[in-house]
């Protein structure tokens, strides 16, 4: 599978582009909010002129002096100074009282009683209806509020005309929106701040990255999840799955567990998986043995720890098979490798003696030195090669002859019969394992002994081949014969207690079967029993 990614490059960096975004945000939803404050307050404000004007005007035309001066002409002289005096004290720009033709009775200028009212809006109201507008006359352009006045008889007599002037009308608008201005400032600023500090906090929660250095990175951690030979399983702090490769979910698929994995609790599906262990408390629990209905894996199980915080736990597994054939091919060509180099060492001793007699010019003792070699050699390689048709095998026993040689110990071989060659080449290595493991432990047991010996019998009969290793050691214990299987215990010291671990777990493969019989004093017997199939 291949992983290509195409990534332009940037105008503006992440901090900037946020920025920029979060001003031009701020600013357009403040503009608006003014745009639309401001409509609503200007619209407000006249609102209220108006409602003001009318009141008053509805004041003055109930005014005793206003009804008995527009009925009786003789009073009409109070109502100008009436007028004023309302005036005055409410700061309106103009109140004029009109007869029914229009003819003004009162006036700021008192110059203008008597002559018509100025600005043609009157029509409605000495019709006797309420109305408001806008108009310009003798004192400019102003809000008006037209009242009608009745006499005690309900019969018009008159009206009452009311004027704000739209200038203070627009400089209280303006004030306001003046106010209104200044908090949109102050928004402004605080979202440009706000922004700034936004991008600057998400910057650091994603480690200075750039959204396209963070595709990149999420595109090689894919592609390094998918090519791994190593199931990788990652859950959070609730125990949710939220990662799973495709080799974890092909082995859980070959353990017979199907459906969707991620959001799923993982002890829904793997219920011996001890992650909730991990999540608890945050110790790791490395090459553990699982077992997954019928196959078993080697996991290791890490927590994920944040800022001291226990965020999830990740999980890599592999099928212990698979695991299990590298590590006994590699116990199987290091055997290999020290007969080989025990046998040329061996080998080497011998030709150091036969320089030397060279050299002494005896050649007599030099050809009688070869040919007693050759014999027994001959006659070992002879004895071995009949006994053990599986090449493999017989170069193995071989080299363990000239081991045991080299290390002052004496290797019998016993039998009957011949051992032929397996119907499988894996079972070779298997072999190896267990009788390397067996012959060394042997070897290693009679090496500070006075009787240095160990004898290695076999017996094939019915397709089961029998292995027996007997040494002249010290003898074992029996409390802890059944312990010497446990990987990493040994009785020689630390890093030990691999051997027959080995040997046990070939046995498995091999479904075999070891005995262990063993004398204080008088030697131990390792025997080994299980099923092999011949070559045909």
């Amino acid at each position: 599978m291949g992983w290509k990614l195409r990534l332009g490059k940037p105008k503006l960096r992440l901090q900037s582009t946020i920025t920029l975004l979060v001003c031009i945000v701020v600013v357009m939803a403040l503009i608006v909010t003014e745009i639309l404050i401001t409509n609503r307050i200007s619209k407000e404000t006249e609102k209220s002129q108006a409602e003001k004007a009318t009141d008053i005007a509805r004041i003055v035309a109930r005014s005793p002096i206003v009804i008995e001066g527009l009925s009786n002409k003789k009073t009409e002289n109070n109502i100008q100074s009436y007028a004023n005096d309302i005036k005055r004290s409410t700061h309106v720009e103009f109140i004029v009282v009109m007869d029914m033709y229009g003819y003004r009775k009162s006036h700021p200028n008192s110059n203008l009683i008597g002559l018509h009212f100025i600005g043609g809006d009157e029509g409605p109201v000495l019709k006797g209806k309420e109305h408001i507008s806008t108009a310009r006359g003798t004192l400019g352009l102003s809000l008006r509020s037209f009242v009608p006045v009745y006499d005690h008889e309900n019969h018009q007599i008159g009206a009452v005309a009311v004027g704000i002037s739209l200038e203070k009308v627009n400089q209280a608008i303006a004030q306001s929106r003046k106010i209104i201005l200044i908090g949109v400032g102050v928004g402004i600023l605080v979202g440009i701040l706000g922004a700034l500090f936004l991008a600057r906090k998400i910057k650091a929660i994603l480690f200075g990255l750039e959204p396209s250095e963070i595709a990149k990175l999420l595109e090689e951690r894919s592609a390094m999840l998918q090519s791994t030979k190593e199931g990788i399983l990652a859950v959070d702090q609730d125990g949710k799955t939220t990662l799973l490769n495709n080799e974890g979910i092909r082995l859980l698929h070959k353990a017979g567990i199907q459906g969707t994995f991620l959001g799923r609790k993982v002890d829904e599906y793997m219920p011996n998986t001890k992650l909730s262990t991990v999540l608890k408390t945050g110790e790791p629990q490395l090459d553990q043995e699982q077992e997954i209905n019928h196959i078993t894996i080697l996991t290791n199980r890490v927590p994920v720890i944040v800022k001291g915080k226990i965020v999830g736990a990740i999980s890599t597994f592999r099928e212990k098979t698979e695991i299990k054939e590298l590590a006994e091919q590699l116990t199987g060509v290091k055997l290999y490798a020290e007969a080989l180099r025990t046998q040329s060492h061996e080998f080497m001793n011998k030709l150091h003696v036969v320089s030397g007699l060279i050299h002494m010019k005896d050649y007599q003792r030099v050809s009688s030195y070869i040919t007693k070699i050759v014999d027994h050699q001959q006659s070992e390689v002879e004895f071995v090669v009949s006994r053990f048709k599986d090449p493999v095998l017989a170069g193995f026993i071989l080299g363990k002859l000239s081991n045991a040689r080299e290390n002052g110990c004496e290797l019998l071989i016993d039998g009957e019969g011949n051992v032929p060659e397996p119907q499988q080449q894996e079972t070779t290595h298997e072999v190896v394992t267990i009788l390397g493991n067996l012959i060394d432990n042997a070897l290693d047991a009679v090496a500070d002994r006075p009787l240095k010996k160990v004898t290695l019998r076999f017996d094939y009969y019915d397709e089961v081949l029998a292995l027996e290793v007997h040494d002249t050691g010290l003898g074992i214990d029996e409390d802890i014969i059944n312990s010497l299987c446990v990987k990493g215990y040994s009785t020689k010291g630390e890093n030990r207690g691999i051997g027959l671990y080995l040997v046990q777990r070939s046995l498995e493969k091999l479904k075999g079967q070891l005995e262990i019989h063993s004398q204080k004093g008088k030697g131990t017997t390792f025997i080994v029993t299980f099923p092999y199939k011949f070559k045909k």
